[in-house]
């Protein structure tokens, strides 16, 4: 929570659930980055939050961005972002998709698979390609699975095919989880993306970028590592692998953008008990898994609290939504404490909620409308 957000809430006392974004933190964070990691050119993931007050302001500041959709891409050249300054990173495409963007102008392609790159062929020839990878996502509070990227030895023939079909070559990316905690996680994928490398340039292919990918966290309940460490961790094992030879880097933050930027400000619903002798209390707030909470899911992102009762007693709390569905929990096992004085009518904000909360809320499930927005 930061004055001018206080201050909003306070003054303005918007309905609830809300979210209330500063974009000046959101400027603060691109130049917290860049000086992090000065020779890395920043593609913002557009998903994290699309906003138009977000891309107009760091269309302005020279950010590059990175879009899941044609949709995505549609907005950032709305923002007034140039083609050329956006990537295509989302490696599951429709061939229709592929067509639109090549047409507008973007160059910049992921794929990691051979019928993706054949697509890429046919729809956008001559194109940059990049190969995603698969890598560890050991030390990431929400771990990405393998729905994206291929094995390093696929990597290297797809990129040989991409060669001989047409296309170019351009680079690797990996992506080590989202809110990733440990900089060895960039130091291990770092580390094959430079035998890939090597192999390719053997095999005549010269590979010209490392796609660092995000991850980088923020702050919710516990400390994580500042993104000095990732920046010193990233340049120290691209300095070890690629000596001063090194390729053009890119990164793609989206959480670290924008999370910190933004709170939700919230009703509590209700406040009650399962049994008259139960030390658990349950809080239900208007706001919950549907609403956009998303990241609640399994108790991976687990946000603050700001209350009206904080420095009071406290005691142990489960915390729900306000849906007619029972998967409508956000927290039962990590452990929250809230004010015993915490009653149905009071106002908490959730802090650091700037990113992944607006695009995964539901349009009208129980009939709850989206929550509303507020860019200041």
């Amino acid at each position: 929570m930061n004055p001018k957000i206080a201050s909003y809430l306070r003054d303005q006392a918007p309905a609830t659930p809300c979210l209330v974004l500063d974009v000046d933190r959101v400027a603060e964070n691109y130049g917290r980055l860049k000086a992090a990691l000065p020779l890395a050119r920043v593609y913002y993931a557009v998903k994290a939050n699309p906003a138009a007050p977000i891309l107009d302001r760091l269309t302005v500041l020279g950010s590059s961005f990175d879009a899941a959709s044609w949709e995505e891409i549609q907005a950032c050249l709305e923002a007034g972002a140039r083609p050329a300054d956006i990537s295509f990173g989302n490696t599951v495409k429709k061939e229709s998709a592929i067509k639109a963007a090549f047409a507008a102008g973007v160059t910049m392609f992921a794929f990691d698979s051979e019928p993706e790159l054949r697509k890429l062929a046919r729809s956008a020839p001559g194109a940059r390609v990049y190969c995603r990878i698969l890598v560890e996502n050991k030390g990431a509070e929400w771990p990405l699975s393998r729905k994206f990227g291929c094995e390093p030895a696929m990597a290297r023939d797809l990129m040989v095919k991409a060669a001989e079909w047409g296309l170019d070559p351009y680079g690797i990316s990996f992506h080590v989880g989202s809110q990733q905690t440990q900089t060895g996680a960039y130091e291990a994928a770092i580390a094959r993306v430079a035998m890939i490398f090597t192999d390719l340039k053997d095999a005549g292919i010269n590979l010209r970028m490392v796609n660092l990918g995000g991850g980088y966290p923020v702050r919710y309940r516990a400390e994580v590592p500042e993104i000095d460490a990732f920046g010193d961790a990233i340049m120290g094992a691209m300095t070890e692998h690629f000596g001063n030879a090194l390729p053009e880097m890119v990164i793609e933050p989206g959480r670290f953008m924008v999370g910190d930027a933004g709170v939700v400000s919230s009703e509590v619903v209700l406040v009650s008990r399962k049994s008259e002798d139960d030390p658990v209390r349950w809080v239900y707030l208007d706001i919950g898994r549907f609403g956009g909470l998303a990241e609640t899911e399994g108790e991976s992102i687990r946000y603050a609290f700001q209350t009206p009762h904080d420095g009071s007693e406290e005691g142990p709390v489960s915390i729900a939504g306000p849906t007619c569905d029972s998967t409508d929990t956000l927290y039962e096992k990590s452990n929250y404490r809230l004010p015993m004085a915490l009653d149905a009518g009071d106002q908490v904000q959730l802090l650091s909620t700037g990113a992944y909360v607006t695009t995964y809320a539901s349009q009208a499930f129980n009939g709850f409308r989206p929550l509303a927005e507020h860019y200041i």
